[in-house]
């Protein structure tokens, strides 16, 4: 059995949606998960720009027939920059709905080992602490589900070598050979060559940071009301940079390496005119922004004035009177 016991033994009992997109990762786990009982829906993202999505659309319609389960698709609209973060955006967003519309307890997505691997030497290459190198997690808590890799320790390798034992059908994309795309020549000339010359040894590493993990990151409890997020600073500005940087990603914002770097020394940030954080008062506020200026009577302004909120705040906060009751309590209690 590939699979950890920890992730099956959430699986089992649950409402589970697979992220599948019929590709060698996706198609592996599809036939892992139903070696070990474990029951789920699956949900496809069409982006319409390759000849092939219609037969992997077709193929997972055809696995959903078979195995008797609900197969959702969804067809993207046309991504005209930015590819990947944008069609990042568009697939969580679709499982995120999902999710609140029939209940899923886990969301299941085939990251696996030379993912992870790829992304801790792409940000150490970048500049990173071992906050960020720690990377994935094999469970991680969301607000309305639990997502869970359960592949999170295996090699493409070892996943290509089960589907070709069990004669299982997958589907290769084209654009994952194509080395103008960054990730894709970092991956060929730098990350699989090393996983073929050092997979025992890269194994046991990510098993040590992850017994490491818990020292090296505090969990921070983020609370809210209405949209209105915040939680008390730790008082150490990596730990709060990366439960702000949790949180966005949860919601479908990934925050850029640029503006994890201004998030170091300004107190209020505009990120991507979609969130407004603020770090102030031993506090940190994560909200999103609103787009026009209000009229606001100068009772709320000299109310805000004397409790010293930031300008950008006060907009949102004359909209939320709950919000606005919480930030004062929050801040008459400093």
């Amino acid at each position: 059995m590939l699979l950890k016991e920890s992730s099956l033994e959430l699986l089992r009992g649950q409402k589970n949606l697979l992220a599948f997109s019929a590709g060698v990762d996706s198609s592996a786990l599809f036939f892992l998960l139903r070696d070990a009982a474990i029951d789920f829906d699956i949900a496809i993202v069409d982006y319409s720009i390759r000849e092939q999505s219609i037969q992997e659309l077709a193929y997972a319609q055809e696995l959903s027939h078979i195995y008797k389960l609900s197969c959702f698709i969804h067809t993207a609209g046309e991504i005209t920059s930015n590819f990947e973060a944008n069609a990042r955006e568009i697939r969580y967003t679709f499982f995120d709905t999902l999710i609140k519309k029939y209940s899923y307890d886990n969301l299941i997505t085939a990251h696996h080992l030379g993912d992870r691997f790829e992304w801790m030497l792409m940000q150490f290459c970048k500049g990173a602490g071992c906050v960020e190198l720690a990377g994935m997690k094999e469970i991680e808590i969301r607000d309305n589900y639990t997502l869970v890799r359960p592949l999170l320790h295996i090699d493409k390798a070892e996943l290509l070598e089960y589907l070709s034992l069990n004669q299982i059908q997958y589907f290769e994309d084209a654009t994952n050979l194509n080395e103008d795309i960054k990730r894709n020549e970092f991956r060929h000339k730098h990350t699989q060559p090393l996983l073929k010359r050092f997979l025992s040894g890269i194994k046991k590493s990510f098993t040590y940071i992850d017994e490491d993990r818990d020292d090296l990151i505090k969990d921070v409890t983020v609370e809210k009301i209405g949209e209105l997020a915040y939680f008390k600073s730790t008082q150490n500005r990596r730990t709060d940079i990366f439960t702000i940087d949790k949180y966005l990603k949860k919601n479908s914002y990934m925050p850029s390496s640029s503006e994890r770097e201004l998030l170091k020394n300004k107190t209020v940030l505009s990120l991507g005119r979609r969130y407004l954080v603020n770090q102030q008062h031993g506090f940190v506020f994560i909200l999103p922004c609103v787009g026009e200026e209000l009229t606001m009577p100068k009772e709320f302004k000299e109310e805000c004035r004397v409790l010293k909120i930031e300008p950008k705040l006060r907009s949102f906060l004359y909209k939320n009177p709950d919000a606005f009751k919480q930030v004062k309590e929050l801040l008459a209690s400093i």
